[in-house]
């Protein structure tokens, strides 16, 4: 059975033409949200257009609140705030990478002393170093050992107060000959209150060869003369000449 409405069509037809009207303002906002933004993050400007899209595609009969209108404005200084203070973070960023590159730069062919326990030595003249000593000690020694491992000088540099101990080596072997230059570790050690041996750092002279600087916005690394590696900036301890 059939069933026939004989009421008057004016409310069917306003309510068919209301969701006609929403489907094509969803389509609007839609298609402005697309073209504002594409496949990349929403910024200040599509935010803009999307408010004004939104706004020229409200229902009449129901605008929109004005306290959500306020919040949405609220939004956008929001975001423009955020952008710009994104942008000043990035300027002084810039402005510090290089400050930081000039510092660099300036080092290089100098000599300076940084945390390490091997250094490339000219035994023609007496090289100093240091031991980092955590507490008073009764002995503190010093292993010399070449590139091929063989000890070729151990200096006894005897008790010790707690902090950092100088010591100098004269370049000449156990048997009082001049060493060959070249690459040498320093292993420096004392022991404890039950005899066993304990490990102290070292900190040696080295010349700075290059500068290499960070592609991702880390510490720039100096380069070290003579194949010793490389260290940060923030490890030098003392520049020289």
């Amino acid at each position: 059975m059939a069933i026939v409405d004989t009421t008057n069509n004016t409310a069917v037809q306003d309510l068919f033409n209301s969701k006609v009207k929403t489907a094509t303002d969803n389509s609007s906002i839609s298609a402005a949200t697309k073209a504002a933004t594409g496949s990349q993050s929403m910024g200040k400007d599509a935010f803009l257009q999307l408010l004004v899209t939104q706004l020229k595609n409200q229902d009449p009969l129901s605008p929109q609140d004005n306290g959500a209108f306020v919040s949405q404005l609220a939004q956008f200084s929001s975001l423009e705030g955020i952008n710009n203070l994104n942008d000043s973070v990035n300027n002084i960023s810039s402005n510090y990478s290089s400050s930081q590159a000039l510092q660099a730069s300036s080092l290089v062919g100098r000599s300076i002393i940084t945390q390490t326990d091997k250094a490339l030595v000219d035994t023609s003249k007496s090289m100093t170093g240091s031991v980092a000593v955590t507490a008073a000690t009764g002995n503190v020694s010093v292993k010399i050992t070449d590139k091929d491992g063989v000890v070729v000088r151990t200096l006894e540099m005897g008790a010790q107060s707690a902090g950092s101990s100088d010591f100098i080596w004269d370049g000449k072997n156990a048997n009082g000959e001049v060493a060959a230059p070249g690459t040498y570790t320093f292993t420096a050690t004392t022991k404890n209150d039950t005899g066993d041996s304990v490990a102290l750092a070292t900190s040696l002279p080295a010349t700075v060869n290059s500068v290499t600087l960070s592609q991702t916005g880390g510490e720039m690394l100096l380069n070290l003369a003579g194949g010793m590696g490389s260290v940060k900036l923030s490890q030098i301890q003392t520049i020289g000449t």
